[in-house]
């Protein structure tokens, strides 16, 4: 099997290996690494995945993608780790909630989000190469809630890295906050920065970029900018589609998206040859990547506090993926765009416009719509929503009713206890914990306020990594 070569989305870093592309994260000329091409499966290989368990999916779909870099004993053993705590068999449980209309939970990991799936086997893999390069790093991420909990989650206590997550303080939910502060591993540190998550994720940027800091610390990222979270993403297409009949069948997705990583692995899972009809974006009031598929146009307009703070969220990282592929691999377009977007926004041609609108539709939700899906499929079937979810539910059902006839799945980001004054508020029960968190609100809380300071942040990391 021939290895596959990661390239980043602007074009003048170095070409790497799953290995080296994973490690580094951003790359050093501040771009995202893509495959330079997409292994493919054919029909049969996927019809084969019908009825295995998720873990043998999981192998399947991710082995091309780093051939060269794990064999398939220490790849097979790092997914079955890597699942082995969820709590929910199937791992990617599929529900119907309305005719032709499905939701996919993907809240049965260890911090109920969907983030686990991810994480949680990037932290298998990052050991792994890790023990065998004899290295240590540092993880730095950014969260605007789930990613924060999950990445601590999965590194916490882990000999090779120190983890470092920045979150929006007040803009996270309680739980999502103590599931960052709470643990006590030495080797995680929760930032709790003054600003909106597109500062925090613009501060671990800058932390890329520079370099002398970067090398200095060994600095490493498990954001959705790293190429081994989107993979890992991608398995659960399979398995949803492959349930519902694919490949002799085409299936639809709603993604409630902030960051874009979610629905661009749902993209990676079309090119590599899985029947998605459409992917449709699915934002709340922060509505800039459906302001820009209906308009073409991507200018930021400010932040506003929602309850689905996942999604709270303007500069879209994975966004940059998708446009790469959009101008045809042209990466000097996605230079002037990412340029334009340091100065407030930019149009899209025409032609990119079109080839988005070819894979992508969107829609938005506001608070109260969202609010009143919560409670309405509460009652119909019993199903209760977090909010980021319920945005998902109520742009899926426009869609669904323009192509009744093409299964509709929407992903379910999150379990509703992470959300429980929106669950409840909506709907006047108030969902409770799993029993294995039940004691969340009585553990002693460990968070380090910080500015929106490059300099204050770096100084802080340097001096704890070297404590």
């Amino acid at each position: 099997m021939t290895p596959v070569r990661y390239i980043s989305t602007r074009g003048q870093a170095p070409e790497l290996g799953f290995a080296d592309a994973m490690l580094t994260g951003l790359a050093r000329d501040g771009g995202l690494y893509v495959p330079a091409s997409v292994p493919q499966m054919p029909a049969s290989e996927i019809a084969a995945l019908a009825g295995l368990p998720y873990e043998e999916v999981a192998l399947r779909v991710i082995r091309p993608f780093v051939a060269g870099a794990f064999d398939d004993d220490e790849l097979a053993g790092a997914i079955h780790r890597a699942y082995a705590g969820f709590g929910h068999p199937a791992r990617a449980a599929l529900k119907q909630l309305a005719p032709g209309h499905f939701l996919l939970e993907l809240f049965h990991g260890p911090t109920l989000a969907f983030k686990d799936f991810a994480m949680q086997l990037i932290g298998q893999l990052f050991e792994l190469e890790l023990a065998r390069r004899g290295e240590r790093v540092t993880i730095v991420g950014a969260t605007s809630g789930d990613t924060g909990s999950a990445a601590i989650e999965a590194f916490a206590g882990r000999a090779a890295v120190d983890v470092f997550i920045l979150f929006p303080d007040g803009r996270v939910s309680e739980v999502q906050r103590r599931q960052m502060t709470t643990p006590t591993a030495a080797n995680v540190h929760a930032l709790a920065i003054a600003g909106d998550f597109d500062a925090a994720q613009a501060r671990v940027k800058d932390m890329f970029n520079d370099f002398a800091f970067r090398d200095g610390v060994r600095l490493a990222g498990v954001n959705s900018i790293n190429w081994g979270r989107v993979l890992a993403q991608v398995v659960y297409y399979f398995a949803a589609a492959v349930a519902l009949g694919a490949p002799h069948r085409t299936v639809s997705f709603t993604v409630p998206t902030g960051n874009f990583g979610d629905i661009f692995a749902g993209f990676i899972a079309r090119q590599m040859g899985l029947p998605i009809a459409r992917l449709v974006i699915a934002t709340n009031r922060n509505d800039i990547l459906h302001r820009c598929l209906s308009t073409g146009e991507y200018t930021r307009q400010g932040v506003a506090a929602t309850i689905s703070p996942s999604m709270d969220i303007e500069v879209s990282s994975n966004f940059e993926r998708a446009l790469l592929w959009a101008h045809g691999g042209d990466a000097a377009a996605v230079r002037g765009l990412m340029a334009e977007l340091g100065k407030g926004g930019f149009r899209l041609s025409d032609n990119a416009l079109a080839a988005l609108r070819a894979v992508y539709d969107s829609g938005r939700s506001d608070e109260a719509r969202t609010s009143e899906v919560i409670a309405r499929t509460f009652a119909q079937t019993g199903e209760l929503l977090c909010p980021h979810s319920a945005v998902g539910v109520a742009v899926a059902a426009e869609h669904l009713a323009r192509d009744p006839a093409t299964p509709m799945v929407t992903l379910a980001t999150a379990h509703p206890a992470k959300f429980p004054d929106a669950v409840q508020a909506a709907t006047g029960f108030r969902p409770a914990l799993p029993a294995r968190m039940a004691d969340l609100f009585d553990r002693p809380e460990r968070a380090t306020p910080v500015p929106d300071d490059l300099a204050a942040i770096e100084a802080l990391i340097r001096a704890r990594i070297a404590a």
